[in-house]
């Protein structure tokens, strides 16, 4: 009997082991990569703003920051990236309305992958927008949605 039990004892303890090494590659976060809007810049690079998630792209900065048109978007990027680091482009710009000015910023990663590895656009694919805001805020004003 005694036998028994240490056989099932080091059996189950195997079993856990061998589970726990063997367990499947934990996937990224979901995010949405179906294209929102695009835009070309200077260098003619497409610059894609995916619905993404909370984290990033689209679902990440209409609701955070108050951005809800492509305009806003695609004017940035409109011209050649002001910082470069690596894959991660950032563009300057600004939004004017009726005789209101604003510094915007606008930063892509430019590579199938986030630097963090995280997230996946697929073979072929650009992750694109990251994140846009107004310059010195956290939510931008209303207008620069007109």
């Amino acid at each position: 009997m005694k036998k028994i039990a240490k056989l099932a004892t080091v059996t189950l303890s195997t079993a856990a082991l061998l589970t726990g090494l063997a367990s499947p590659a934990q996937a990224g976060p979901y995010w949405n990569k179906r294209e929102k809007c695009s835009a070309t810049d200077y260098q003619h690079r497409t610059i894609v703003t995916r619905i993404g998630n909370g984290a990033l792209g689209w679902n990440h900065f209409s609701g955070k920051h108050n951005i809800h048109t492509c305009n806003f978007v695609n004017n940035t990027v409109y011209g050649n990236p002001d910082e470069k680091h690596g894959a991660r482009l950032v563009y300057y710009g600004y939004a004017r309305n009726q005789g209101r000015t604003i510094g915007t910023r606008v930063i892509v990663q430019y590579a199938r992958k986030t630097a963090d590895g995280q997230y996946d656009a697929g073979k072929g694919q650009t992750i694109g927008v990251i994140t846009a805001y107004c310059k010195g805020m956290n939510r931008c004003p209303n207008w620069v949605n007109q």
